[in-house]
């Protein structure tokens, strides 16, 4: 015991030495809370809380890093090892979203991760990931799933009573499991459940590990130490499940025409008729194959740029019925390389017709892998390694949950506004030329004066710009880039492109921005019963330069845990779609004052809408909507288009009521005629001596006039 408490004692020595040894830069966190020594049959297991490791200087020295969802041992982790090799750092992550954030902040190369399983159908969340995230496909591999029942040493197969794995994995061995008698018990992992009973702990009542048995991988059986009964228990042996590789940069490049490709794409289409067969055909019309094509819901964010590539266009739906409920993506796979002739051509004729195209990577066929992973996974061959090694934690776990420091420069209405609801989740301190100590104290800020700004970025994870756009230029000049160095920086103007362009020419290349516009204002509240809340307002933003993927997804969740509309795109494009409309807006609130929105008992919505909008304005800065007339080259056009409405309206009115009171007048003039023709006839009809005449200066009813043409008809 004593020989084999060494032995693993120089094991640990050894791999904390070669750890030591990567160049780069250290970062300190609990390595992982499980680490996972495999070298054949041998396992071994410790916990090393307080280990310092530089898991980024291995992975680009040593280490390929690859992200999977589920526990050591699971089906993405051996299907990983299939496609790159063993030595792979397999990189367990507790959901999808988890592993695509792992590549996209740099803590992973690369993500295996599941699209369909021959048997289950498609995994629709990993489809709409790669949508949110800007991942390409680089590989693909096609994996054959061979269920084991794995019990603890000791446990024989008569013991067993009941089974615990994930639901699909039970319901794919229900034949077996009933042949033996065993009730199935389902879990939320497959690895889960063997390391349940190797752990003996979080089991489902009733269920002991000498009672009960794990079904999943061969090779959770060995990183949990489990025996194996019985391999292939599955009722179906075509049990396949296609895994994508996923990377921040594609392979397109190096697929040469001898090598089959694959290239996937999404794309949504107009709602007319025979769209999906027209789309159908750019590809047949070049004799390219397909190999899948599904169609699923467009996402919410996919659909409001639909919505502004349509405006764009010109073709304005402002009634909602109008508008089809469902809008469906489609994913489609075709066998030809992205860069073929064919390929550029169908693709620029899809392109045309579609209104949404995206190319979600180009990559070899059947498991191949070409360009820089070929490259990287043939270097691990000849690199000396202990053995394979799992890790179920990254450096950004220990920030999960972690409020951010936000400081707040300009801290008038808006900046107040934001500010409240900022501090119910994270830590704000503020800043502003004049003293608004007891504003910030109301709110439960930390006020800092304006002279002692370098106090004031000192520990602040993300610095917010809430100072009007004629001043956004000369406040970056005035802020010590050094102090911004690691930062993240976001600017709150309603117009993006003006500020954008301003912290890219002034900011370095270390200093993280987000291009953003909260499209509501300190007219909105949080009282649930009014027509102005966060709930569904949008909130336009732009990842201008993130290298800090966590710390960015934690301050727009902010804004997506109050429901807002998140529309992601790019700051020119907000401008093209918005800068317009907010300008007539924050116009015609202006324009609008209480006396002229004077307050009913009985209130519609339209009139309710307009309440919040001269609300929303008044409460706004001057300089704010000057901002928005001097950074809009087409201010002046719209004040003068306004000027000209309001005199098309008078004159409008004026004729309307011109015509109104000749048509009056004209009626009068027809109705004094008449009676005096009418008159005219009664005294030629008195003098034939028929009735007695009738006096000119005597006025004549209706009634009358009526009973003397009757009389006349009757003659």
């Amino acid at each position: 015991m004593k020989i084999l408490l060494r032995q693993l004692i120089c094991l640990l020595s050894a791999m904390a030495t070669l750890i030591e040894s990567c160049a780069g830069r250290q970062l300190s966190f609990p390595l992982i809370s499980t680490l996972e020594i495999r070298g054949g049959s041998t396992k071994t297991s410790t916990i090393a809380s307080s280990t310092k490791v530089d898991i980024e200087s291995i992975g680009s020295n040593e280490v390929l890093r690859v992200a999977f969802q589920g526990e050591p041992g699971a089906y993405s982790e051996k299907a990983t090892r299939e496609l790159l090799g063993e030595k792979v750092l397999a990189v367990g992550r507790p959901n999808f979203e988890a592993c695509f954030r792992a590549v996209a902040s740099r803590e992973c190369d690369y993500t295996c991760l599941p699209v369909e399983n021959s048997l289950g159908g498609s995994i629709h969340e990993n489809y709409d990931l790669m949508l949110r995230y800007d991942l390409t496909i680089v590989a693909e591999h096609e994996f054959r799933v061979k269920h084991c029942l794995l019990v603890k040493k000791g446990v024989k197969r008569e013991d067993i009573k009941y089974a615990i794995s994930h639901p699909q994995a039970l319901a794919q061995c229900d034949n077996f499991l009933r042949g033996l008698g065993i009730t199935p018990v389902p879990t939320y992992d497959t690895a889960g459940s063997a390391k349940m009973i190797a752990e003996e702990s979080s089991m489902p009542p009733g269920c002991t590990p000498e009672n009960t048995a794990a079904i999943a991988s061969d090779l959770a059986g060995k990183i949990y130490g489990l025996n194996c009964l019985d391999k292939g228990i599955e009722d179906d042996d075509t049990n396949f499940t296609r895994f994508l590789l996923l990377a921040r940069a594609g392979v397109s490049s190096f697929l040469s025409k001898k090598i089959p490709a694959k290239t996937s794409i999404v794309f949504t289409l107009p709602d007319t008729a025979g769209a999906l067969y027209k789309a159908l055909a750019c590809f047949s019309l070049r004799d390219i194959d397909f190999s899948k094509i599904e169609s699923r819901p467009t996402s919410a964010s996919l659909l409001n740029f639909l919505k502004f590539r349509s405006q764009q266009k010109g073709r304005k739906t402002r009634n909602k019925a109008d508008m089809p409920r469902f809008r469906y993506c489609f994913y489609l796979d075709f066998l030809s390389g992205e860069l073929n002739e064919n390929s550029q051509n169908a693709l620029a004729h899809l392109r045309e017709q579609a209104d949404f195209v995206r190319i979600l990577g180009s990559y070899p066929q059947k498991s191949r892998l070409v360009g820089p992973v070929a490259n990287e996974v043939e270097k691990l061959k000849t690199m000396e390694a202990i053995g394979p090694v799992s890790v179920d934690s990254l450096p950004s776990d220990l920030e999960e949950g972690k409020s951010l420091q936000i400081g707040i420069i300009g801290f008038g209405t808006f900046g107040q506004f934001l500010a409240r609801r900022f501090v119910k989740q994270h830590k704000v301190r503020c800043t502003d030329q004049l003293d608004k100590s007891a504003d910030a104290d109301n709110i439960g800020v930390d006020y800092f004066a304006s002279y002692d700004m370098a106090n004031f970025l000192k520990g602040i994870d993300v610095l917010v710009l809430a100072v009007p756009l004629v001043e956004f230029e000369n406040v970056v000049l005035s802020l010590p880039t050094d102090s911004l160095r690691g930062k993240l920086v976001v600017e709150v103007c309603p117009l993006s492109s003006h500020p954008k362009a301003i912290l890219l020419r002034h900011l370095d290349q270390d200093i993280d921005i987000i291009s953003s516009h909260p499209m509501f204002g300190p007219g909105v509240h949080d009282d649930p019963y009014s027509t102005a809340t966060w709930d569904g307002r949008p909130f336009v933003y732009e990842k201008v330069r993130v290298t800090d993927v966590r710390r960015c997804e934690t301050f727009l969740e902010i804004f997506g845990e109050a429901r807002c509309q998140m529309v992601e795109m790019t700051a020119e494009q907000h401008d093209t779609s918005t800068a317009d409309a907010e300008f007539v807006t924050h116009l015609t609130g202006r324009l609008l004052d209480h006396q002229l929105l004077p307050p009913t008992p009985v209130t519609s919505k339209e009139y309710a809408a307009l309440c919040d909008l001269a609300d929303m304005t008044s409460s706004d800065s001057f300089d704010l909507f000057f901002g928005m007339f001097k950074f809009n080259d087409r201010a002046k056009e719209h004040l003068n288009k306004m000027r000209d409405n309001l005199a098309k309206v008078e004159r409008q009115l004026a004729a309307k009521e011109a015509y109104m009171t000749a048509s009056t007048e004209m009626k009068n003039a027809d109705r004094q005629r008449l009676i005096a023709e009418t008159k005219l006839l009664l005294q030629e009809i008195a003098k034939s001596g028929d009735i007695a005449a009738i006096p000119s200066n005597e006025k004549i009813d209706d009634n009358s006039r009526k009973t003397t043409l009757d009389t006349k008809k009757n003659k």
